[in-house]
C-alpha cells in the first residue's frame, strides 16, 4: 500500500486548483477521492508522478473543470430530471388531449372546447416554458439561450392564437400577427446572424432560414390581416334590417294559436341573450355604429348555451313547440316550419350570427302562416 506524503498531496491540490476547479468543497472533496486511489491501488515501490498522470484523465473528458460545472448545474437545477420528466409527460399528454378534442370539434361531439383548451394550454403554458428552462440550461452562449427563448414565445403565441382562433374568442387575428411578426423581425434574423458566423452551418443555415421565410409567409397570407369590422358591420345591418321585415309582417298577423306566441316569445327571448352576449346589450340598436358596438362572430359558448344553462333549455323548448305546430297545420292552413338545422344539445357550438339569423327565419315562417291564416279567417 502506497502513502502519500504532504509535498504530494499539495500538489494534488495545486494541480486541481490549475485544472479549474474553484469550490473549495469539490478541491477538498476530489483530492480524498485521488489520494484514496492512489494510496489503494499504487503500489508501494511505484512511481507516483506517472500513476497520478494516468489517474487524472479519468475523471473528465475534455478538462477537470467539467466536474465543476456539473455540479453548479445539479445545484442550479435541483429539479432537473424531475421537470425533464414533467415536460416529457405534459408534451404527450397536450399532445393527445389536442387530437382528441379536434376529433370531437370535427364530430360536434360534446366536450371538445374543454380538451382543446386543456391540450393547447398545458403545451403553452407548461411544455414550452419547461422546454425552454432546458435548452437554455444546455445552451452555452448567450445567443443560443436567446434563439431558444425567442422560439418558445412564438410557439406559444402560435399556440394561444389557434385556441382562440378554433373557440372563436376575440383577439386570435392579434396573437396571430404579433406570432408571425416576432418571428419575422427577430427571430429569423438571431437565427441567420449565429448560424452565418460559423462556415460549417452556413449552407444548413441558409436552407433553413428559406424554409422558416416560407413557413411564415404561409402562415402570413393564411391570416386576414384587415380586421372583419366591415364583415360584422354589414351582418349587423342585415339583422337589423331582417327585424324590420319580420316586424311589418307580424303587424298584419293576428295569432290565433297559442303555440304561436309561444314561439315567438322563445325565439325572442333566444335572440336577446345571442345579442347580450355579442354586445352587452338584449338588442342591436340602430346607431349601434354610433355607440361604437361591434358583435364579434365566434361560437354561441358556455354562457348562456352550455347543456342545461338558459339558453339550450329555450332553444330545446322552441323546438318542442315548433314540432307541437308543426303537427297542426293542414296543407292549406300554412308551411310547416324547418326545426332540423341545429341540435339542441350541442347549440352553443354554433355560430352566433348563423343561430340568430336561423331564429329571425323561423319567426318569418311563423309570421307567414298566421297571415295566411288570418287572410282565410
Amino acid at each position: 500500500m502506497y502513502t502519500l506524503n504532504e509535498q504530494q498531496i499539495d500538489f494534488i491540490l495545486h494541480d486541481i486548483k490549475t485544472r479549474g476547479v474553484d469550490i473549495e468543497s469539490l478541491q477538498l472533496n476530489l483530492l480524498d477521492h485521488i489520494c484514496c486511489i492512489v494510496e489503494s491501488e499504487l503500489q508501494e515501490d511505484g512511481n507516483f508522478d506517472q500513476f497520478y498522470q494516468q489517474l487524472i484523465p479519468k475523471f473528465f473528458r475534455k478538462d477537470l473543470k467539467e466536474i465543476e460545472d456539473e455540479t453548479i448545474l445539479l445545484l442550479t437545477f435541483k429539479n432537473y430530471y424531475a421537470m425533464k420528466k414533467a415536460m416529457i409527460i405534459t408534451g404527450i399528454t397536450s399532445v393527445t388531449l389536442f387530437i382528441i378534442g379536434s376529433l370531437f370539434k370535427i364530430m360536434l361531439w360534446p366536450g371538445a372546447g374543454p380538451l382543446l383548451v386543456f391540450g393547447i394550454g398545458s403545451l403553452s403554458l407548461v411544455f414550452l416554458p419547461l422546454m425552454f428552462v432546458l435548452k437554455a440550461k444546455d445552451s452555452s452562449s448567450k445567443n443560443e439561450r436567446l434563439l431558444s427563448g425567442v422560439g418558445a414565445l412564438i410557439g406559444f403565441l402560435i399556440c394561444l392564437a389557434a385556441l382562440f382562433s378554433v373557440m372563436h374568442w376575440p383577439h386570435a387575428l392579434t396573437l396571430w400577427i404579433v406570432a408571425i411578426c416576432i418571428a419575422t423581425f427577430v427571430f429569423i434574423p438571431i437565427y441567420f446572424y449565429n448560424g452565418m458566423r460559423n462556415p460549417d452551418t452556413r449552407l444548413n443555415t441558409l436552407v433553413t432560414t428559406i424554409l422558416i421565410l416560407g413557413a411564415t409567409g404561409l402562415l402570413f397570407i393564411m391570416v386576414n390581416i384587415r380586421p372583419a369590422k366591415k364583415q360584422l358591420e354589414i351582418k349587423m345591418y342585415t339583422h337589423i334590417q331582417s327585424e324590420d321585415l319580420l316586424r311589418k309582417m307580424q303587424q298584419h298577423a293576428k295569432q290565433y294559436d297559442p303555440l304561436a306566441s309561444d314561439i315567438d316569445t322563445t325565439a325572442e327571448r333566444i335572440k336577446s341573450l345571442i345579442i347580450e352576449g355579442m354586445i352587452g346589450k338584449p338588442f342591436i340598436p340602430k346607431d349601434f355604429e354610433a355607440q361604437k358596438l361591434l358583435g364579434e362572430e365566434e361560437n354561441l359558448g358556455p354562457a348562456f348555451f352550455k347543456e342545461g344553462a338558459e339558453g339550450a333549455i329555450l332553444f330545446s323548448h322552441l323546438k318542442e313547440t315548433v314540432a307541437k305546430y308543426n303537427s297542426t297545420l293542414t296543407l292549406n292552413e300554412g308551411n310547416k316550419i324547418p326545426i332540423d338545422h341545429f341540435q339542441e344539445d350541442k347549440i352553443g357550438f354554433y355560430n352566433n350570427y348563423v343561430v340568430l339569423n336561423y331564429v329571425v327565419q323561423l319567426q318569418m315562417y311563423l309570421a307567414t302562416d298566421e297571415n295566411k291564416m288570418t287572410a282565410s279567417k
